[in-house]
């Protein structure tokens, strides 16, 4: 629960045409209330009501306005140019949009929130805005002071961590983008973040190969051996437990998952298909190498089911609560990047 030793969690409204606002509502519902919402007030009360949900709703007009344990969800209200139409994402929101994300993230950097969770965006209908970011990590890294390896993504859920070191890029560019360094800054932003969120103090990496079996001595493909695995080597010479590079396909299952704290893997896809198959509700997107908080729901905006009262608050609920539990931890941290 949020005190006055722990300022609130703000949540963004992401697009006011997906899920957004329904999951806030129903997290608040389901008792999580330590956070308050970035929306329109009147348009939550509607939304609440048509979905016949009994959520009372409040406005304040700054975070430190935040009452805790209230029963009503606390908004910060904002005004959409054009009222928002379930399933219907309207380009004409798409600046409030930004604005909100970035008025969240200076309250985050400032103290004023302990954290900043954001709910999913239309990435298609804020580049057509003008939008010169591909989504939110590269946004708020934009606002952050540069860091080696970040800004960064980590998924979680209660039993697995992940990181790719490539991102949102094709399968076939990942050979090309990967580097020894890069995989460093990765590594090294990673065992810091365990140590300073997660009170990991000797954070145990597991680093995924590339190729089939690892490469399998070259057989299968070069990078193994000449890219990841010098990275590995120098991740242990700097004291940090790494190992690899390990076969990605014998990495996830129940007894591999023992032996380490977080697994990188060199793609998207590699290491958000084992989290998404083991807890697809659950997960958690973290971003790290910020100079803030910031985690959000591991799904999208939820076009297709916005206003039909299906939509489930699982992952914002994981999201606010990881939030909050990492700026715990950050409060008893004084150890450095080492």
């Amino acid at each position: 629960m949020a005190t006055e030793a722990q300022p609130p969690v703000v949540v963004t409204p992401g697009d006011p045409a997906g899920i957004g606002g329904e999951i806030a509502l129903r997290a608040k519902k389901a008792g999580c209330d330590d956070f308050c919402l970035i929306e329109n007030a009147s348009r939550i009360t509607a939304l609440a009501q048509t979905l016949d949900l009994d959520v009372e709703v409040e406005k304040i007009s700054h975070p430190t306005e935040f009452r805790p344990n209230s029963d009503a969800l606390q908004i910060l209200d904002i005004a959409w140019p054009v009222a928002p139409v379930a399933g219907s994402p309207d380009v004409d929101n798409a600046q409030t949009v930004i604005k909100a994300i970035e008025t969240g993230a200076r309250w985050a950097q400032h103290g004023t929130v302990a954290a900043l969770v954001t709910n999913p965006i239309a990435k298609a209908t804020l580049c057509d805005a003008g939008f010169a970011y591909p989504g939110h990590t590269e946004f708020l890294g934009s606002m952050a002071p540069a860091c080696p390896g970040g800004p960064t993504m980590m998924l979680a859920c209660d039993i697995l961590r992940v990181v790719p070191v490539t991102v949102h890029i094709p399968l076939l560019a990942v050979a090309s983008a990967l580097t020894t360094e890069l995989i460093i800054d990765k590594g090294r932003l990673v065992a810091h973040a365990l140590r300073m969120h997660f009170a990991i103090p000797s954070p145990r990496l597991a680093v995924c190969g590339l190729n089939p079996h690892a490469g399998e001595q070259g057989r299968m493909g070069e990078e193994d051996a000449s890219i990841i695995k010098p990275a590995v080597n120098q991740l242990r010479a700097d004291g940090i437990d790494a190992t690899g590079p390990h076969p990605a396909d014998s990495l996830f299952h129940e007894d591999a998952r023992k032996t380490y704290d977080v697994a990188l893997g060199m793609y998207h896809d590699q290491a958000l298909i084992p989290l998404k198959t083991i807890d697809f509700f659950g997960g958690v997107n973290i971003t790290l190498g910020l100079d803030f908080i910031r985690t959000s729901p591991d799904h999208g905006t939820g076009f297709e089911i916005a206003g039909k009262g299906v939509a489930r608050p699982d992952s914002l609920i994981a999201a606010i609560r990881t939030a909050h539990s990492m700026s715990r931890e950050k409060t008893h941290y004084d150890g450095g990047m080492a």
